[in-house]
């Protein structure tokens, strides 16, 4: 049984944790640290999905991190660039150095007479069971399930005698070369896969019970190709990150005050890169709102030319069941395939699944409220990560982890111990996360809450956020400042006795 302390303990070495230990680095470099990474690489995401064309669906000048050019000339890069960039920047600021591999975090003990989390890992690679201490323990580890995706049942499974296959474990051995190919789904990997997978198969089809937003956008920014013929590249990254940043939040703002002025815009685009006549209202017109769900990107409008180049299309249809060859739909018609992908998409595991307990009492996730989208009510000493939905995920991460590095210079410059938020006194509560994708509703009970207003309310702003993170005060309502022994605070809901403690008067600004 191994044991250890640390002043702060990130969990995860995706891009999230190694940035958060890297802003640990520049802005608190005098604090003890380990990164605990359940797999045996770093790069999280862009470590674990491998299958073909993987990218992402945000530019890397607002995806990658504030401290960190981006120097690669592609905006939309592809999933090996990306974990290549995310190493680079470990190694760089010596992050590599303090990861923990193969510690799969199982459970968190908050003692309040300590001010200490009691971390209990599993080894995967050992079977040790491990034990670590720290005075603040910090998330990063995203809120996807990553050793299952999510696939509906569909029946007729076992009849079909193809190979059948979902994304997030792409099999090594698969060559799709020459081979009819049908991809179930129509989100980000789905409209990822099919252009790639066109390349080289006889045909791909994309098969999707209702349409999603597709807007296709160029692989290159402009705006940093012309500046990097003149400026530095630590000059010209911010210029280029906050133009994306203002169009993407306005883009935003306009689809939630003017939906049916973006959806014409929208169907309007989507057909000029289709082939004449082409049925857009039934394969890319969505019933739903712009950002109920997130718009789906294509670099270069590379699934639009795969349509049109008749190496790929869509059919709008449901599933009555497999067969030996293929797929039977409702309407009667059946699609041949060599491979199925089930691009259906992904579970939600908040926390990674790690329990947490504070003075001996289970902590239910979904009975927390969020304090600025990074802490939960009742719950000292711990931040977690959950980037935007509207925009890049890295954007909010570089906030919180530099919101956690303002409350430790607290902490430290007036004496106390012990951060713990507050739930609001009233209002009405809703899922912190406001998405109406199907990951999201299916686990919607089991995620925190967040409040009507500010510092309970994550606005998707990011402009808002960097004055409200970056600049706004530490010690406001929502949180209690305190020293060890201080007793913990169960009730995690609006109405509780505590619920109103913690005025701005009653501890320093930050």
């Amino acid at each position: 049984m191994a044991s250890d302390h640390v002043d702060v303990l990130i969990v995860g070495a995706g891009l999230s944790g190694v940035g958060a230990a890297c802003h640990l680095r520049r802005n608190r470099p005098e604090k003890t640290y380990a990164v605990l990474e359940a797999r045996g690489a770093i790069g999280g995401t862009w470590d674990l999905f491998r299958y073909p064309g993987i990218r992402s669906d945000s530019d890397m000048y607002t995806l990658g991190y504030s401290f960190k050019p981006w120097t690669n000339p592609l905006a939309i890069a592809d999933g090996d660039s990306i974990r290549d960039y995310v190493r680079e920047t470990a190694r760089e600021y010596g992050v590599d150095e303090h990861i923990r591999f193969h510690h799969r975090v199982l459970a968190a003990e908050w003692d309040s007479a300590r001010a200490r989390w009691t971390v209990h890992a599993h080894r995967d690679d050992t079977g040790e069971d491990v034990t670590l201490t720290c005075a603040f323990l910090f998330t990063c580890s995203g809120y996807y399930r990553y050793d299952a995706g999510y696939t509906p049942d569909l029946p007729g499974a076992r009849a079909y005698t193809g190979r059948l296959v979902h994304p997030q474990h792409w099999p090594a051995d698969l060559d799709h070369t020459g081979r009819r190919v049908v991809v179930i789904g129509s989100g980000a990997t789905a409209v990822t896969l099919v252009p790639a997978l066109a390349e080289r198969a006889a045909h791909v089809t994309m098969l999707q019970r209702s349409p999603t937003y597709v807007v296709a956008l160029p692989a290159r920014d402009a705006l940093a190709d012309a500046l990097r013929r003149f400026l530095p590249p630590r000059a010209a990254y911010p210029v280029v990150r906050w133009k994306n940043v203002l169009f993407g939040t306005a883009t935003f703002q306009l689809s939630r005050r003017a939906p049916k002025l973006v959806k014409r815009f929208l169907r309007r685009a989507a057909k000029s890169r289709l082939p004449a006549g082409y049925d857009v209202d039934r394969h890319f017109s969505p019933r739903y709102d712009p950002w109920d769900q997130r718009l789906c990107v294509v670099p270069d409008g590379d699934l639009f030319t795969a349509i049109g180049q008749g190496r790929a299309s869509v059919v709008t249809d449901r599933i009555e069941t497999l067969t030996a060859t293929g797929l039977r739909l409702a309407s009667g018609a059946e699609l041949t395939a060599d491979v199925v992908v089930t691009a259906t998409g992904l579970n939600l595991l908040v926390l990674g699944g790690m329990t947490i307990t504070v003075d001996g009492e289970r902590v239910d996730l979904a009975r927390t409220v969020a304090y600025k989208g990074m802490m939960l009510s009742g719950v000292p000493n711990f931040a977690m990560t959950i980037g935007y939905t509207n925009a890049s995920w890295t954007l909010k991460a570089d906030l919180v982890a530099t919101y956690v590095c303002r409350l430790l210079t607290h902490l430290d410059d007036t004496g106390q111990q012990v951060v713990t938020p507050l739930a609001p006194a009233y209002g009405e509560l809703e899922p912190l996360i406001d998405l109406k994708s199907g990951y999201v509703l299916r686990s919607v009970d089991a995620l925190p809450k967040q409040g009507a207003a500010a510092p309970w309310r994550l606005h998707q702003n990011y402009p808002r956020d960097v004055l409200l993170m970056r600049h706004g005060r530490l010690a406001d309502s929502g949180v209690r400042f305190s020293r060890a022994g201080t007793p913990s605070m169960t009730d995690r809901l609006p109405g509780s006795e505590h619920a109103e403690v913690g005025d701005p008067a009653d501890t320093p600004a930050g």
